[in-house]
């Protein structure tokens, strides 16, 4: 009866756990790169890895992702509720038919970014461009946005 055993005497103990410790290892990744995201604190669906930048200045915010790959009607901009929503779909190149695969690191899949603005942004004055594989959203803010004040603090 060998092989029926959950542990296998010709194999170390860290050999038995290695599976353990890498499934581990990616769930705590997954965490960590769900919490990379602390300026507007909701949850990303980021699978083929979009990577962008978020600029702010008195009259506007300004995000700017990276879409190499991406086809254009693959991509879906909305802003509802005060959330800026970028997501679409990175399809796969590949012909699995060939053979051979000696190194994959490109991404393929859904993703989909969220970021807080002001809720009195109007969606109808959102503008969004893309060129060269990077998108460009621009959210105009409302003149009742008032950019944040600095408080003086002092000592008692």
């Amino acid at each position: 009866m060998t092989g029926l055993t959950p542990f296998d005497k010709t194999r170390g103990a860290s050999d038995f756990f290695a599976p353990i410790a890498y499934m581990r290892r990616e769930i705590d990744r997954l965490f960590d790169q769900a919490n990379t995201n602390d300026w507007t604190g909701l949850a990303d669906r980021n699978i083929a890895g979009l990577r962008m930048d978020v600029a702010e200045t008195d009259k506007e915010i300004v995000v700017t992702a990276e879409l190499p790959g991406v086809d254009i009607k693959d991509v879906d901009v909305s802003l509802a509720e005060g959330v800026l929503t970028i997501k679409g779909e990175k399809r796969s190149e590949r012909d699995e038919k060939r053979s051979n695969f000696h190194l994959v690191e490109r991404s393929f899949g859904a993703f989909e970014r969220r970021i807080g603005v002001p809720d009195s942004c109007d969606p109808e004055q959102v503008k969004a461009e893309f060129s060269n594989g990077v998108l460009t959203v621009t959210v105009p803010k409302p003149p009742s946005a008032a950019p944040a004040a600095k408080i003086k603090i002092t000592k008692n």
